[in-house]
C-alpha cells in the first residue's frame, strides 16, 4: 500500500502585501529542490485576532508561518501564539529592525504599509516622467487633458528642464511652445484653465539665451529673427498680452532665476489650491 505523502504548507503573514516574505521564501525554496509546498499569504494583518485565526489553523496542519509584521506588540503575540500552540514561526523583519534601530540609536516607526506607499510614490514618479517626456514641445495634444501642468511660453524659456523637473516630483507635465503669429492648439482651451501656467522672460535676457544657443549650434549670432532683439520685444509683447486675455493663467517670470526657483513657485500653487480643495469638500460634508 502507496504511504500518503502529507503535502506541505508555509503560511505567510504581512501587515502589508506579503510581497517581501514571498520573494525570500521562493528564494530560500530554490535551495531545496526536492521539496514540494504551496503557500498562503494573508495581506493587510492588523489585529490579534487575524493572526489568532491564521495560527488556529496553522497548529491542525502544523504549517510553517513566516511573517513581516512591524508592529513590535503584534510580533511578541506572534511569539507567544507560536509557544503555546507549538507552530514554526521565521520572523523576516524583526531582527532587521532591531538592528537598525540600535545603529541609528532610533526607534522605528512601526506603521504598516510604509513599504507598498514608497512603491507607489516610486512608480507614480515613473509614470509622470514618461507622461512629460512624451508631451514635450506640444506633442501628443490628444491627451492633454490627463495633464496636471501644462506650461506655455516663447522659446528658450526653460519649458523642456522645468517640465522634468517637476515630473520628478510625480505631476504629469505638458509644455507647449508659443510661436508667433501662429495660434495656440484649440486642445488648450478645452481643457480646465488652472493647469495652465504662463512663462515669460525679460527680453534682454532672452535675446542672450537665444544669441548663446545659436553660437552653440555654430550658426551666426545675426542670422534670422531668432535672437534679434527688437523681435524679440515684439514677441514677448505678444505673449504677454495672450496670458492677461487669459486670466486664470499664472504667469511666473523665469528671468534670471533658478530652475528650482521656478518649480518651487508652482509646486507651492498646487499644494495651496490642494488644501483649498480638501477645505472645501471638508467644509461640505460638515454641512
Amino acid at each position: 500500500m502507496a504511504l500518503e505523502v502529507k503535502q506541505l504548507k508555509i503560511i505567510i503573514i504581512s501587515d502589508g502585501t506579503g510581497e517581501t516574505a514571498t520573494a525570500i521564501s521562493r528564494a530560500v525554496m530554490a535551495q531545496f529542490k526536492d521539496r514540494e509546498v504551496y503557500f498562503t499569504r494573508y495581506k493587510n494583518i492588523r489585529t490579534s485576532e487575524q493572526i489568532n485565526a491564521i495560527f488556529e489553523e496553522a497548529a491542525i496542519h502544523h504549517d510553517l508561518v513566516i511573517h513581516t509584521i512591524v508592529s513590535g506588540k503584534l510580533r511578541e503575540y506572534i511569539s507567544e501564539l507560536s509557544r503555546i500552540k507549538h507552530v514554526r514561526t521565521l520572523d523576516l523583519i524583526g531582527p532587521a529592525l532591531t538592528a537598525f534601530s540600535n545603529y541609528f540609536n532610533q526607534e522605528p516607526m512601526s506603521e504598516p504599509g510604509l513599504l507598498r506607499a514608497v512603491n507607489d510614490e516610486y512608480y507614480k514618479r515613473v509614470e509622470a516622467m514618461e507622461f512629460t517626456l512624451n508631451h514635450d514641445d506640444g506633442r501628443n495634444l490628444a491627451s492633454l487633458h490627463l495633464a496636471d501642468v501644462i506650461l506655455v511660453g516663447v522659446s528658450r524659456t526653460s519649458k523642456t528642464p522645468l517640465s522634468v523637473y517637476l515630473s520628478q516630483h510625480g505631476i504629469k507635465v505638458v509644455n507647449i511652445p508659443m510661436i508667433k503669429e501662429q495660434p495656440l492648439p484649440n486642445e488648450l482651451f478645452e481643457v480646465d484653465q488652472r493647469k495652465i501656467f504662463a512663462l515669460t522672460i525679460d527680453p534682454d535676457s532672452l535675446s542672450e539665451i537665444r544669441k548663446n544657443r545659436l553660437l552653440r549650434l555654430g550658426a551666426d549670432k545675426h542670422q534670422g529673427e531668432y535672437a534679434e532683439h527688437n523681435k524679440i520685444v515684439e514677441e514677448i509683447e505678444w505673449a504677454n498680452n495672450i496670458f492677461k486675455e487669459n486670466k486664470r493663467w499664472p504667469v511666473f517670470n523665469v528671468t534670471d532665476k533658478a530652475l528650482e526657483e521656478t518649480a518651487a513657485d508652482i509646486l507651492k500653487l498646487l499644494n495651496m489650491r490642494k488644501n483649498n480643495i480638501f477645505k472645501q469638500t471638508k467644509n461640505e460634508n460638515a454641512d
